[in-house]
């Protein structure tokens, strides 16, 4: 059937509804119209809430719908919607009032989801702190610009983008993800595009590290240029595809808030999939060379063992395999969706502050390139003896720092 004819028979329906239940209650008089714009047609909206024909300028308040998407909600209270003056309904309406009436499983359930939302919070707060700090460490440290870190710390810009991206999504209202305004798809777009690159990046990191460690290729005929149009351009052909597939087929929420496994949504999903799954075995050919290279070594087995494991749950992060966690069903029990909902939000949240810190608070270069440059803010500082003094005690020795002594003891 024909959307538009449809949506003039729900409309007709709801004036008949209407005019039935205000004849019930003993009211409803004509309204006397004094101009063009004295008031607003009987109107049904998204939701499926009929809207009475209503005077300009009036505020109009409705019983919350009984359900919406499976949920029971309390019709005690209501809905508000304004009739402007120029007789045209507002696009946003009030729903903040309707409360869905939960039994003791989904009070449960929805206590869960509100501390999981908590830990989202803390989670993005913290890691956007620690990306911040890393990326300005790789800014200022130009001496370790090789281009392993080079990877790691566009790695590092595309967490911060998407983390700063997700805090907008949270300031989208329900009547502004409703209304399908604009600029809130826009905002959509833009945190996919990120959501990808992230990805890619990743991806990025894999492909490196196994050229350089299972392929043996000398890292230095590697070429940048290759990694950024990797990490950058790839993204962009398939957000557009997306973009395009929304606005024909799934035109409303904003773009976002459909249920896993859409299909539109496989557009961009299909390739965040693609490159997990290559990450995958590039981790297991890097852990199998490790594991071979530690064998021949003269170190016991235990120890090789815990090396081969610290360097795998070090790789997990940074290769997004966590994220392959996410796509196995946890099953219908209580305690299985429970973990999922903890261990999902807390993986996700924090992913950001574990990559900052593996790969470039502990690492190695970072910390030596910041102890020189410390060092070399102590020499600065202390050899700056005021001339006036020089003069005064000229036998006096000169003053040096504590880590120039420690070099000349070591020479």
């Amino acid at each position: 059937m024909d959307p538009a004819l449809l949506h003039s028979l729900l409309e007709a329906n709801c004036s008949l509804a209407l005019a039935e239940e205000l004849l019930l209650d003993g009211w409803g008089p004509p309204l006397d119209p004094e101009g063009p714009y004295s008031y607003c047609n009987t109107t049904l909206d998204q939701i499926g809430t009929c809207w009475p024909r209503s005077a300009a300028g009036a505020l109009v308040e409705r019983p919350c719908p009984e359900y919406f998407n499976g949920v029971k909600y309390d019709t005690t209270r209501n809905a508000y919607r304004e009739c402007l003056e120029n007789g045209t309904w507002a696009s946003k309406i009030n729903y903040s009032q309707c409360e869905p009436i939960l039994d003791d499983k989904q009070r449960k359930y929805d206590l869960h989801y509100r501390i999981a939302l908590v830990v989202n919070y803390l989670g993005h707060c913290v890691s956007v702190a620690a990306l911040v700090a890393a990326f300005l460490l790789f800014l200022t440290l130009r001496s370790i610009r090789c281009l392993r870190n080079v990877i790691h710390w566009n790695l590092i810009t595309t967490f911060i983008l998407r983390n700063v991206m997700w805090f907008l999504l949270q300031l989208i209202d329900h009547e502004v993800h409703e209304s399908n305004e604009v600029w809130c798809r826009c905002i959509t777009t833009i945190f996919n595009y990120f959501v990808v690159t992230n990805f890619f990046w990743m991806f990025v990191e894999g492909c490196y590290l196994h050229t350089a460690i299972v392929m043996t290729y000398s890292t230095e005929r590697l070429r940048k240029w290759l990694f950024l149009f990797i990490g950058w351009c790839i993204p962009c052909p398939i957000i557009i595809a997306w973009a395009i597939g929304k606005f024909y087929y799934e035109n409303e929420q904003c773009w976002f808030g459909k249920e896993p496994g859409d299909l539109v949504d496989y557009i961009y999903q299909g390739p965040i999939i693609l490159v997990l799954l290559i990450n995958f075995v590039f981790l297991f050919n890097i852990v199998r060379i490790l594991m071979t290279k530690l064998r021949a070594s003269t170190t016991s087995e235990t120890i090789q063992y815990r090396k081969a494991v610290k360097a795998t749950l070090v790789l997990l992060p940074l290769l997004g395999i966590t994220y392959m966690l996410f796509f196995v069903n946890p099953g219908e029990d209580d305690l299985s969706q429970i973990v999922f909902i903890y261990f999902n939000s807390f993986l996700q949240s924090f992913q950001g502050f574990f990559v900052s810190v593996f790969y470039c608070f502990f690492n190695g270069e970072v910390r030596s390139a910041m102890r020189k440059r410390w060092h070399r803010w102590q020499d600065h500082h202390s050899l700056r003896v005021p001339v006036a003094r020089a003069m005064s005690i000229p036998t006096s020795p000169t003053r040096i720092s504590f880590h120039s002594i420690k070099q000349t003891a070591t020479v």
